[in-house]
């Protein structure tokens, strides 16, 4: 059982937001994805935001902290730090996680884990609500073809969970713990090593994902992958799950693969969530990113109400209501299932809702 819903979506929960979506009013997003730097560590072969060119960029500290208590008193719910950087990379982590939490916003980060020092867990885990570590393969040689990295970052990695969970345990705190691995060919024989490795480490859970090509990556290794074993995968790594531990397949996914359409006509989701890369450049959709249609503004020289009420994303919006095409966005967009939702809700709703 998916405890955690990652396979699923939560906007169920923020009845009141969509309650208002639903009359029209403007909402804020509850969501956002932030890219703190630009750089990377890593170069990994499945990189889908390669084309962002791994600028060596970061988010300006001072504003940024302007931006959080702002976006903080507006209604935004969570950041997850991640995006086309190394989030941990940002000089100023520590203490944009804390502002984050002190602003009302829960936090989480998306991460390669390599940076994930005993001295920043010790700051950082007691204002996070999670950390998932990208962690794509089973043996240290495997981790370095993949990562495109020093087999040693694999140990490094380990350790710095194995002292996160210890340091969780003894300050009893929430923070959930993962790990996530991209279900490619290469590594399809290591999963099982891993789901060993993230148990006996104490972890909550390791997350299996399938790869989604995104239209502007330069790699093309992954495109034509296929999950037709995904079901068997499932059943298989079940056994790995404890009272404590959860192998989590992302099977739902995985079958979207096969469709041949999507059960929606229209993109829904982007008024409840939004994306700031390393320049500060706030974007409707992370597809979309440099694509004109989709920039709503800068947060270096513009307040975040004024980018959400001002004309560029009205404009974004409109655009996206009567003339993109969602055929042709990314298979497995994180809102997929965000669009199904309100797609059922707004315009096709199944046959006798009333029996609840």
């Amino acid at each position: 059982m998916d405890k955690f819903r990652i396979d699923s979506h939560k906007l169920v929960f923020h009845p009141q937001r969509v309650g208002a979506w639903l009359k029209g009013e403007l909402v804020y997003p509850i969501y956002m994805e932030v890219s703190l730097a630009g750089a990377c560590n890593h170069r990994c072969v499945f990189c889908a935001l390669d084309f962002m060119g791994y600028q060596q960029r970061k988010l300006d500290t001072g504003m940024f902290l302007k931006r959080l208590a702002e976006m903080g008193r507006l209604g935004l719910k969570s950041i997850m730090y991640a995006g086309e950087g190394e989030p941990l990379l940002h000089p100023d982590v520590v203490g944009i996680t804390q502002a984050t939490r002190a602003a009302g916003i829960d936090v989480a980060f998306t991460t390669n884990g390599v940076l994930l020092k005993p001295a920043v867990t010790e700051q950082i885990l007691p204002h996070t609500e999670w950390i998932k570590v990208s962690f794509n393969a089973g043996t240290p040689e495997s981790y370095a073809r993949i990562h495109r990295c020093q087999a040693k970052d694999f140990h490094t990695v380990l350790a710095n969970l194995k002292h996160a969970v210890e340091f969780r345990r003894q300050n009893r705190l929430s923070c959930t713990l993962g790990l996530q691995i991209l279900l490619l060919p290469d590594v399809e024989s290591e999963v099982d090593q891993l789901a060993t490795l993230a148990r006996d480490l104490g972890l909550d859970y390791l997350v299996v994902k399938p790869y989604s090509q995104h239209p502007q990556s330069i790699t093309q290794t992954y495109k034509g992958v296929s999950y037709d074993n995904a079901c068997r995968l499932k059943e298989r790594l079940a056994a790995y799950t404890t009272d404590r531990f959860q192998c989590l397949v992302r099977l739902d996914s995985m079958r979207q693969w096969d469709q041949a359409s999507k059960g929606y006509k229209h993109c829904n989701a982007l008024p409840f969530w939004s994306y700031i890369d390393a320049g500060g450049n706030v974007w409707g959709c992370s597809m979309y990113l440099n694509d004109e249609r989709f920039l709503y503004g800068n947060i270096n020289t513009q307040t975040f109400q004024a980018i959400w009420d001002g004309d560029a994303r009205r404009q974004s919006l409109e655009f996206v209501k009567h003339e993109l095409d969602v055929c042709k966005c990314r298979i497995n967009c994180r809102m997929e299932q965000i669009n199904q939702y309100l797609w059922d809700l707004t315009e096709a709703p199944p046959p006798h809702v009333n029996f609840i």
